[in-house]
């Protein structure tokens, strides 16, 4: 998601602000829960929380085991609180949306307790290229590491 406003200096009441950073999260040990439908609606949820904070995303990628945001926060709302809010309600409505995995990893923790953060400054344009680009990578980067076998009866690759 591109917003084209994403440069302007923002106000509030008593200040004026242009706070982006860059974070990073993943799912609790790394699941690669992150396709399909859970990812469709991992983004909305996302969305909708951000719009309740007043949280503006720049850039965004989910890829398959971790999520990369290039995200404008109000100066009056901590990173940390931020991402508190952020991780624990969306866990709370992914196990709402999808009842299977509470029974499936049993319990309704969904994101690792850590996250990535960064603040941005003029490194702005390169860290949305990067979060843009990431999910081109990182398929780039499984293919890299898919290894062919021989088959020591037939000599053969096996693909």
């Amino acid at each position: 998601m591109k917003n084209k406003n994403n440069n302007e200096i923002k106000t509030t009441a008593h200040s004026t602000y242009r706070c982006q950073y860059h974070v990073v999260f993943a799912p609790k040990f790394r699941r690669q829960e992150i396709y399909g439908t859970l990812k469709k609606d991992i983004g909305e949820i996302i969305r909708k929380l951000c719009e309740q904070k007043i949280v503006e995303i720049i850039e965004a990628e989910a890829c398959k085991d971790h999520i990369h945001m290039l995200v404008s926060i109000p100066p009056y709302l901590s990173i940390s609180q931020f991402m508190g809010y952020l991780k624990g309600k969306s866990s709370l409505m992914i196990f709402d949306r999808h009842a299977n995995l509470k029974y499936k990893y049993g319990s309704r923790l969904f994101w690792c307790r850590g996250y990535y953060v960064d603040t941005v400054g003029k490194n702005k344009k390169i860290i949305a290229e990067y979060i843009k680009n990431q999910l081109a990578e990182d398929c780039a980067n499984d293919q890299l590491t898919l290894k062919r076998y021989i088959d020591p009866f037939t000599g053969s690759k096996n693909n």
